[in-house]
């Protein structure tokens, strides 16, 4: 039986412990701040820095996809080494990432690349999957074949506090800004079908909006598998984190 080695896109945001506990390969994307092209998942760059960029230029960074050459240099290594292996992308709909991993894996035997149609601890999910099913020594077509059943199984979204990001990124116009920012209206996108959707707009001070949010995620408690749950966050506050995880704790029992 094959040995498998599962791989991801840095966009999955799992922790470096996590990483480490269930021997993940992470093959990192890139982000561009002026003339330079540098590594996610904190090799070259990490998300602080980001944010500094911000601050002082007034300008948002770009993404790059992991070129092909990137994917076939790590697939061939395992491949050579006796390996099959599951590489997850984030979604099709955000990147050219699958597509050049798929066109990496063409000449190369016991390589699938899957789409995981989702982004950041969404696709981190499925990546915990992946390794679970690897642990259970499923091959790597077999765990290819139940991630593709799981993708829209998959429930992520976030709920914003303030748009000028969205703004800087050209997904909202200054007056919507504005009006959103003046009325303390917080927007929450859902991933859906590959892609991210505004589906309700919460008002009032974050924290609270925060906690009304997990409440409606969770409503429908039946219908969740309570394996595991990411609580993501960037740049909050500690007492809106700790308020979202107390109320993930009270709304149900979650094994992770």
């Amino acid at each position: 039986m094959a040995k498998v080695i599962i791989t991801t896109d840095s966009i999955a945001d799992l922790s470096p412990e996590l990483y480490e506990k269930y021997d993940i390969k992470v093959i990192p994307l890139f982000v561009n701040m002026d003339e330079k092209s540098l590594a996610d998942n904190g090799v070259d760059v990490t998300p602080d820095d980001i944010y500094k960029f911000v601050d002082e230029t007034g300008k948002l960074p770009t993404t790059s996809a992991c070129p092909i050459g990137n994917y076939q240099e790590v697939f061939k290594k395992y491949t050579d080494e006796g390996y099959e292996l599951v590489h997850l992308n984030i979604s099709s709909n955000f990147s050219c990432t699958h597509q050049n991993a798929l066109m990496a894996s063409e000449d190369l035997d016991g390589v699938y690349p899957v789409d995981t149609r989702n982004l950041s601890t969404g696709s981190g999910l499925l990546v915990l999957e992946a390794a679970r099913m690897r642990d259970e020594g499923k091959s790597a077509e077999e765990i290819a074949n139940e991630l593709k059943d799981m993708v829209n199984k998959v429930d992520a979204s976030f709920v914003i506090d303030d748009l000028t990001y969205l703004h800087k990124g050209g997904r909202c116009s200054a007056a919507a800004k504005f009006g959103a920012n003046l009325l303390k209206l917080k927007p929450c996108i859902q991933v859906r079908e590959g892609a991210m959707d505004a589906t309700k707009k919460y008002r009032g001070e974050y924290r609270a909006c925060v906690i009304q949010y997990v409440k409606d995620k969770l409503a429908d408690i039946d219908s969740v598998d309570t394996k595991r749950i990411f609580v993501t966050h960037t740049r909050c506050d500690d007492e809106v984190v700790k308020a979202a995880i107390d109320t993930v704790n009270e709304c149900a029992k979650f094994d992770e």
